[in-house]
């Protein structure tokens, strides 16, 4: 279990938010999953909570407008010094910015674009809350995944936009890149062509640490989720793609690290 305190290098995954119908029947779902308990956070796009761990922040989840019907899914925060360089740079490289940069109170500054493919991520320029405080506990997220149709093109975005040095597994059959800064690992890039879900298109991925994947896949079900892929064994440990009753996919794992 580790705490976050200190400001990210930028392009490092920081927080993770979602957007959904059912604020409250949301808390429920993630509460007994995960045990997190929510307290109010900054609502300048409305109704807005954040989920907690030990009394540190981990994830945040807010409520869409009754007229507002967008796909439900998990936003990953990548960390900037500066949002509104930033969202220039995104548009620049090809991308689009959807909201933003704006406020978020005191917490900080924010934007939400996409990349040239149309995969959503945010953008955290951090002053009082620096973003997600504790990683490597059952409940934490613990890595995050672009999942895309191929890795080459979109590679390019993510290198002039955010500086990361990219490490590409060689391999005929399995298209996946590896993005670092300062020398590690942070997050990466899976292009899996076909197998796209064509609901969804490219998307960033959040996996969530869980103390057992097959007993935790049972729970998102009994809590009225929905298991995408069964539990399986993988390079980061055994893990499970589910999504929860609004259709928000995330992967589960026990990494045997937390």
């Amino acid at each position: 279990m580790t705490e976050a305190v200190s400001r990210r290098t930028p392009g490092t995954p920081c927080w993770v938010s979602l957007i959904v119908h059912g604020l409250s029947a949301t808390q429920d779902f993630y509460g007994a999953l995960f045990g997190w308990e929510f307290k109010p956070g900054p609502e300048q796009l409305g109704p807005y909570v954040r989920g907690s761990l030990h009394g540190e922040e981990i994830a945040g989840i807010g409520q869409l407008p009754p007229d507002r019907h967008l796909p439900i899914a998990w936003t990953t925060y990548l960390a900037t010094d500066d949002a509104d360089a930033t969202a220039e740079t995104i548009r620049s490289c090809g991308g689009t910015v959807a909201v933003g940069p704006l406020d978020a109170g005191p917490a900080g500054r924010l934007a939400i674009a996409s990349d040239p493919n149309g995969a959503v991520f945010g953008v955290w320029q951090a002053a009082r809350h620096m973003g997600t405080r504790l990683w490597g506990a059952p409940g934490t997220p613990v890595w995050n995944e672009l999942i895309t149709r191929e890795t080459s093109s979109v590679a390019k975005f993510y290198q002039a936009v955010f500086g990361y040095e990219v490490q590409a597994v060689v391999s005929a059959d399995f298209d996946y890149q590896t993005l670092h800064l300062d020398g590690r690992p942070v997050a990466a890039l899976h292009g899996v062509g076909h197998a796209l879900p064509r609901d969804r298109g490219p998307h960033w991925m959040t996996y969530f640490e869980v103390e057992d994947t097959d007993v935790a896949a049972a729970r998102v079900v009994e809590l009225g989720g929905h298991i995408l892929q069964p539990p399986r064994e993988g390079t980061s440990g055994r893990l499970a793609t589910v999504s929860d009753p609004e259709g928000a996919a995330f992967t589960i794992v026990r990494s045997g690290e937390g």
